[in-house]
């Protein structure tokens, strides 16, 4: 069978992709002929632009056999099939003489044309396809196609399996988002792999303990936030009952001893206003009440009191709660942990970056992850400090980055896989960022190597800059990958079940 590939071909007019089809009737479909002699070999083209798409199967071309072709047009600015619109096959002998032309004014079905060329003579023909719909205008030239005198003449099916991921036309046609592009030529910077995980960032997590030894209300910590909640700064999270005896008289005493010191205070404002003591007695009492309030502040609650004597224990910060270790009418100690708040709008990834590569790292450099479990790639934000010190046992050292989490996607112990940028810029074969994929920690991408044939290939990556990423191994330039629905090809590589060809006959 002859297969021919090419990555640009002639055409004109707006975008548009063509993919011809040969009926699986007639002409070298059937796996032996009459007798059990193999059948008449036919033929396959793949030919792109960067405009149009063309995939071609034939029979075998053989004088005075109609052959049937099914083609398939396909527009390239939205990958959906050409509904309407007339196209034209020009058949034109190398040798000279009178063309053969093939004419269908519309589509049997969206995307699908019918026409059924009958050759007059043997030999080498040059084919030019004329597209003119309301949707787009084009002209796809091929050349080289033999027609054989006889069914005997033309060479005959050697069988085997191509191999690869069938993926046909009329599903691409029905997967939303589905897309090809080019891998091409270009520099993107460097980068290398490292592992990382998802950390609060400086600021934005708070303990939040006990003040002192306490009884936890049940009534207010009914009311109070479970884990994964928002607070607002302020908000209250649990009322206390100071314990008496285990500390909490301390605490009932340095309350005493402020409201004592008010009262003192308040006195000497008044006595020394009707000039009846001295100003150094109205100093001495502005001096014991500071250091009442400070002693009642070492408590950590000096705002949170209630006139009752409970404590609130209110959020230092607004957030999300991470954790609450407090049950109704539980005894807690002071110092001990009650919750964790922490503001996820902005979160650390923590890389950790190998003693050997760890002089390639700058403060300037450029980073992207992609966390576990998910296909997203993720920019950081700017680089927050690189360690300077290896770790004796991992032998790493730590490079932080601050990353934007508006949407809260980003969990915090969240892992991630993160390419680290050099700096140095890099030639090489580049592709599209969203053609990357990750399976089981390794990156792959899925190539169209023909119209309706892919093949997964696993990628050794260079580096990635904004939507393009360079590839040191895996893909060639020229060669097409698929930017758009790539898991639906990859579903289709997973199944064990031939898809029913689609094509109309």
């Amino acid at each position: 069978m002859t297969r021919i590939h090419r990555p640009f071909g002639t055409f004109a007019g707006p975008a548009l992709a063509l993919t011809l089809l040969a009926a699986c009737s007639g002409g070298g479909t059937e796996s032996t002929a009459s007798g059990g002699a193999p059948a008449p070999a036919g033929g396959a083209v793949t030919l792109w632009t960067d405009s149009t798409e063309l995939f071609m199967e034939h029979p075998a071309l053989v004088v005075g056999a109609p052959d049937k072709f099914a083609v398939h047009l396909t527009d390239l600015t939205d990958f959906a099939p050409l509904r309407s619109g007339r196209i034209t096959l020009r058949f034109e002998p190398q040798a000279g003489g009178e063309p053969l032309v093939v004419t269908q004014d519309a589509p049997r079905s969206p995307g699908i044309y019918g026409p059924s060329p009958e050759f007059k003579r043997a030999g080498v023909y040059d084919l030019t396809i004329t597209v003119e719909s309301p949707q787009a205008r084009d002209i796809i030239k091929v050349p080289g196609l033999r027609v054989y005198a006889s069914a005997e003449a033309a060479p005959k099916e050697e069988g085997g399996d191509a191999g690869g991921i069938t993926f046909l036309k009329e599903q691409a046609w029905k997967t939303p988002g589905f897309a090809t592009a080019f891998a091409t030529t270009g520099r993107v910077t460097e980068s290398f792999e490292a592992t990382g995980q998802i950390v609060p960032a400086a600021g934005r997590m708070a303990r939040i303990s006990a003040p002192v030894a306490g009884v936890v209300e049940a009534r207010g910590l009914t009311q109070s936030p479970a884990p994964g909640q928002l607070v607002a700064r302020g908000q209250v999270l649990a009322v206390l009952t100071p314990a008496l005896g285990e500390g909490g008289s301390a605490y009932a005493e340095a309350r005493a001893a402020l409201r004592e010191a008010e009262d003192e205070h308040a006195r000497a404002k008044r006595l020394y206003a009707a000039e009846a003591v001295p100003q150094r007695r109205l100093h001495e009492a502005e001096i014991h009440l500071a250091a009442a309030r400070e002693a009642l502040a070492a408590f950590g609650s000096a705002g949170a009191a209630r006139a009752d004597g409970r404590i609130v224990v209110r959020a230092p910060l607004a957030g999300v709660v991470a954790s609450r270790s407090l049950a109704p009418g539980s005894l807690v100690a002071a110092g001990a942990e009650l919750f964790t708040v922490v503001d996820p709008s902005v979160v650390w990834l923590e890389a950790r970056v190998a003693a050997a590569d760890a002089a390639r790292v700058s403060a300037s450099s450029e980073a992207t992850f992609r966390v576990a479990g998910s296909p997203d790639v993720r920019d950081v934000r700017r680089t927050v400090s690189v360690g300077i010190v290896i770790d004796s046992v991992s032998r790493t050292v730590p490079v932080i980055y601050e990353v934007p989490n508006a949407d809260g996607v980003l969990k915090v112990g969240m892992t991630a896989q993160v390419a680290v940028g050099t700096g140095r810029a890099v030639d090489g074969v580049v592709i599209p960022r969203s053609a990357v994929l990750d399976e089981d920690g390794r990156p792959i991408a899925y190539v169209q190597v023909e119209g309706e044939r892919f093949e997964k290939r696993e990628l050794a990556l260079g580096g990635t800059s904004g939507d393009r990423t360079l590839v040191r191994s895996g893909i060639e330039a020229g060669e097409r990958v698929v930017t758009g629905a790539a898991y639906q090809v990859r579903l289709a590589s997973l199944s064990t079940s031939v898809p029913a060809h689609g094509h109309e006959h």
